[in-house]
């Protein structure tokens, strides 16, 4: 299979039969201030950890398209597992910048509520949330509950052991779930070629369910091939793998300097391929949007960052008491 693809660099649009795609204006424009807005709070997050306010931050810079298009694919009671790079998820399921911030501060071990949000905590560790999200959709199949299971991890997380164990009960049980790979290129400074010496989505095939390569830059395929994955679990279809194939173009996290590994060359090819930027010259290209749209759409975002700024500087350790808290 080949990528998918349903708008070009230069936004224009292409349809896919395999992958049919209705959407309003207003989806659109709304996708675009949801982007804007989680680079804008990605950047505000990662000043305030170079200011000493946050111990660690893992940017998503370029990796936009890919959270927010899949997050909208999912209905609002699915659950979500991430890791610890979906703030666009995080924003879109209704996530505050402190419950957001805590953890990287050190004063909290999750943030928030994960079935008030429908969306679990952050996951350090690599590849555990996706034997908790198997585990969670078997549940619900046993219960009848008609709740898909989605769950994102990068392409560093399928080279470990709990990755292969959670795609081989998805296939043997048919669960309901939705496998939400960023493939970013990179492993911390591992590129993906020394990673694995097939395509990741294939990966799928060898567990029993399908697999699709999406570009991870272009938020209308991210979109159509995350409905038609949580349209076919919900239908009792089983579990799908999305690869979505974007660029990490910031470092791993804040304690990385990635031009030890790579060029600017390679940086300067995905930045033309920005999805925001991609987005944008679709909005233009169809005169769905003006200028007075995306200046509003900065200025909503720079509010939310001072949020961000103002709930980090206020966040303090709770203590050991209030797990206990009934």
């Amino acid at each position: 299979m080949t990528t998918v693809q349903l708008l070009t660099p230069d936004g224009q649009r292409r349809d896919d039969d395999r992958f049919p795609l209705g959407i309003t204006p207003d989806e659109l424009r709304g996708m675009y201030r949801e982007m804007v807005a989680t680079r804008r709070v990605d950047a505000e997050a990662t000043a305030l950890q170079r200011q000493g306010q946050l111990g660690l931050w893992a940017p998503s810079l370029g990796q936009e398209a890919a959270q927010v298009a899949s997050a909208r694919a999912f209905a609002p009671n699915d659950m979500l597992f991430p890791s610890y790079r979906e703030h666009g998820v995080a924003l879109a399921r209704g996530v505050q910048p402190a419950e957001l911030l805590a953890t990287f501060r050190g004063t909290s071990h999750g943030g928030w509520n994960p079935f008030e949000r429908k969306l679990n905590t952050y996951t350090i560790v690599l590849a555990a949330q996706l034997l908790h999200a198997v585990g969670y959709a078997m549940g619900v199949q046993r219960d009848g509950v008609e709740e898909v299971v989605g769950v994102y991890f990068g392409d560093g997380s399928t080279s470990q052991g709990d990755a292969m164990e959670a795609l081989n009960w998805a296939g043997v049980m048919d669960a309901p779930v939705v496998f939400c790979l960023q493939n970013n290129q990179y492993a911390i400074s591992v590129p993906v070629e020394r990673q694995s010496p097939a395509p990741l989505y294939r990966r799928a095939e060898g567990f029993g369910f399908p697999g699709v390569r999406v570009d991870g830059n272009d938020v209308l395929a991210v979109l159509a091939v995350t409905r038609w994955a949580v349209e076919r679990a919900r239908a009792g279809e089983g579990p799908t793998l999305v690869e979505s194939f974007t660029y990490r173009m910031g470092p791993h996290t804040t304690s990385d300097d990635p031009r030890r590994y790579r060029d600017e060359d390679e940086l300067e090819h995905w930045r033309a391929l920005d999805p925001i930027l991609r987005l944008r010259r679709y909005l233009d290209r169809e005169q769905l949007a003006d200028e007075g749209f995306y200046v509003q759409a900065e200025a909503d975002a720079a509010e939310l960052a001072a949020a961000v700024r103002g709930a980090c500087l206020e966040l303090e350790p709770a203590g050991p008491f209030p797990v206990f808290a009934s």
